[in-house]
């Protein structure tokens, strides 16, 4: 018995395009034709196309089948390693499953990063643009740290008058405020260490990481709010910055991550 390509196709439950997509990757071989031009497959062809249906259908890629041999060769390595590749891929879904869960949970936007869910909604929309960068910049370590300030320190006026604050605030408004927010700072230094050592937690070395950083301070927010995270560093490090009583707005530095 020899079937055309459209009775093969039906037989195998599959569909002629299939076949001769197969045939054209060296997968199923080319049957001989009848006097007419025809082809005419044979029970081996069937065999066999059932073979490259059942493996498809188990996930193997048509690239490892080709590799996997006949029928009558062992293909347990190759099933072995796309068992070993379903697993992950099941781990990896399980996880995403548990964060859409807290996500749904808090009503949280999905672009901010694992873990921060439960306080985003709380969040402006720079500080998770902010959050978003950091989490591609610094290591677990120092986003633990800043998830477990968030989920520890509330939203303070402080906060409020900083990001209400316009670009024309005069000098001693921007002192005034650095001045609130300096202690805000020296307490999250101190009760999270790596938010103060910016650098040691750079996944990118401390040059990209701060460029990246700096360059997203100085996009989303304005040159008084700028100065006075810098004033604020100043103060809590102790340092000074003579250009800043010459009225000249200086932020070249990262004061937290």
């Amino acid at each position: 018995m020899a079937w055309s390509t459209r009775q093969l196709a039906e037989i195998a439950g599959t569909t002629i395009k299939a076949v001769r997509h197969y045939h054209e990757i060296g997968l199923l071989d080319e049957p001989a034709r009848r006097s007419n031009g025809y082809k005419q497959y044979e029970t081996a062809h069937l065999v066999r196309l059932l073979q490259i249906k059942r493996l498809s259908d188990l996930g193997v890629p048509l690239a490892q089948i080709a590799t996997m041999g006949r029928a009558d060769q062992d293909p347990d390595e190759a099933l072995r390693v796309l068992d070993s590749e379903l697993e992950a891929t099941i781990t990896r879904l399980q996880r995403v499953r548990a964060e859409l869960a807290v996500i749904l949970k808090h009503r949280a936007p999905a672009e901010v990063p694992t873990g921060f869910s439960a306080v985003a909604r709380d969040l402006t929309d720079v500080d998770r643009s902010m959050l978003m960068i950091y989490a591609q910049v610094f290591d677990d370590d120092a986003m633990d740290a800043l998830r477990d300030l968030l989920n520890d320190q509330p939203h303070t006026d402080a906060d409020d008058q900083f990001e209400a604050l316009s670009a024309d605030a005069d000098r001693a408004t921007r002192q005034a405020l650095a001045e609130r927010i300096a202690p805000i700072l020296q307490r999250q230094v101190t009760a999270y260490p790596a938010l103060g050592d910016a650098e040691s937690h750079a996944l990118h070395g401390p040059g990209l990481t701060g460029c990246a950083v700096v360059e997203a301070l100085r996009e989303f927010y304005n040159p008084a709010q700028l100065e006075v995270l810098y004033r604020a560093h100043l103060i809590v490090t102790g340092e000074t910055d003579e250009r800043l009583d010459a009225e000249e707005l200086v932020v070249d530095r990262t004061p937290r991550p």
